[in-house]
């Protein structure tokens, strides 16, 4: 059963190691720079790093591009098999998005100067991937990394 945009969107910050609240431009690099931090201290490889870096990066860059205020939470986790997992939930309150399935079509992109990573392209880095909307409430987005076994 689908998640409700306000049961995401109400995720205390409480439940993370690190919250960044998303209302400059400059608040994008300090979230890709958290969660890469993190991902580094957990051993994850070179590759798993870039990729949950980008993943924040986007996440952040939407919600700065497209609802102008929101919060990143990041918080690491053990997996039963012993690994950790970062999982990372991006929340705003902005305009929610119409057409999901259209949004998370490769390539798609409602803004000219991107590079089309989008929404798809998260889904396509991470091993978790979950977005709830609600057009006037906001969306929510859940991605999870897992780290490999070397």
């Amino acid at each position: 059963m689908a998640r409700k945009a306000k049961e995401l969107l109400d995720i205390p910050a409480d439940d993370f190691e690190m919250v960044v609240r998303i209302v400059r431009e400059e608040d994008i690099a300090v979230a890709r720079q958290m969660a890469k931090q993190l991902a580094q201290g957990l051993g994850f490889s070179l590759a798993d790093v870039t990729k949950v870096a980008t993943a924040v990066s986007e996440l952040a860059r939407n919600i700065y591009r497209y609802a102008q205020t929101g919060k990143i939470m990041i918080r690491k986790r053990l997996e039963e098999n012993g690994g950790p997992t970062i999982q990372v939930v991006a929340v705003d309150r902005g305009p929610g998005i119409e057409d999901v399935d259209l949004v998370l079509t490769r390539g798609y992109t409602t803004y000219e100067r991107s590079l089309g990573i989008g929404l798809s392209g998260i889904r396509r880095l991470m091993d978790f991937f979950e977005v709830v909307s609600e057009v006037g409430t906001g969306t929510a987005v859940v991605v999870e990394k897992r780290r490999r076994k070397f």
